[in-house]
């Protein structure tokens, strides 16, 4: 199963019977599932079995779905109403008593709010259900192709964060090979710093110094952080070629990533590791940003 990406977009559209569909669905970033729907009034009938098939075909994502219903070939019905037309005239009649005025005319009583409304001829409760029908299954067809285009992406997500784990790797290796984490070198520059101390006073214990240059060695070997790195470097690798919803998991390795890389600067006694680690935490940022991206 290959990694997949958040962003993405899908289009579809169909007809049933008198019904024409349109869904347009959009794909972006998100820490869960997170489906906005916008649906044409008295389409929320379909709504349950949409958020159904979504959280089937997708893990993680924003995702904004629209449907645009249009129904097509339904004649035009007039409808009088009789109780607001007989008001308008009983009052018209009244009012012809009291004040000199022409009389109303046809359009002129139709056209009052209420009396006339022109809409569709009744819609019947098999073709709806048909065309709701027609419409959820068109939403399962969209987010199938949301999905893959979320699958390609993520194809070249995936080749992007192996290149960054490369580099993380290659420089973690650097870090191995680094002249300045040699025990001898490490024995050389604390010599020296001793040897600085004590010449500039005779009244340090030679036993606790010592000591303290033990303490202050074993603090300057990244020995653990660079195994540590090479281990999350192997396991995100594992992940990624297992693909599926790795996204949260990709993060928390990232995450430790960064530590060891922070640990690894702090300990760093020479210029040349100090400037491995900065080049290992800014590799590891990249890695983190893209790893957002992956579902």
């Amino acid at each position: 199963m290959a990694l997949s990406s958040m962003t993405g977009f899908a289009r579809g559209h169909g007809v049933c019977g008198s019904y024409a569909w349109a869904w347009d669905l959009k794909s972006v970033n998100g820490k869960g599932l997170d489906l906005r729907l916008r649906l044409p009034p008295g389409w929320d009938a379909i709504e349950v079995p949409v958020r159904s098939h979504a959280g089937a075909a997708l893990a993680r994502g924003s995702v904004q779905a629209n449907l645009t219903v249009e129904r097509s070939g339904a004649l035009p019905v007039v409808h009088v109403n009789a109780a607001v037309l007989e008001a308008v005239l009983t009052t018209l009649r009244q009012l012809a008593t009291r004040i000199e005025a022409a009389p109303p005319s046809l359009d002129g009583v139709l056209a009052l709010k209420g009396v006339m409304e022109v809409g569709d001829t009744e819609e019947n409760e098999e073709e709806r259900r048909r065309g709701e029908a027609a419409v959820v299954t068109g939403f399962v067809e969209v987010v199938g192709a949301l999905t893959d285009m979320r699958r390609h992406e993520g194809d070249a997500l995936g080749r992007v964060l192996m290149a960054r784990l490369a580099e993380i790797a290659g420089l973690t290796e650097r870090a191995e090979r680094s002249p300045g984490r040699r025990p001898e070198a490490i024995r050389a520059r604390l010599a020296e710093q001793v040897a600085t101390l004590l010449s500039q006073s005779d009244r340090f214990d030679p036993d606790r110094l010592h000591q303290e240059a033990i303490l202050i060695a074993t603090k300057a070997d990244v020995r653990e952080e660079l195994d540590r790195l090479a281990a999350h470097v192997s396991q995100a690798r594992r992940l990624i070629d297992q693909g599926g919803p790795m996204g949260r998991r990709l993060d928390f390795l990232a995450q430790e990533l960064n530590r060891e890389a922070n640990t690894l600067c702090a300990k760093a006694i020479d210029v040349e590791l100090t400037n491995i680690g900065l080049e290992l935490k800014a590799a590891v940022e990249q890695f983190r940003e893209q790893v957002q991206n992956v579902e």
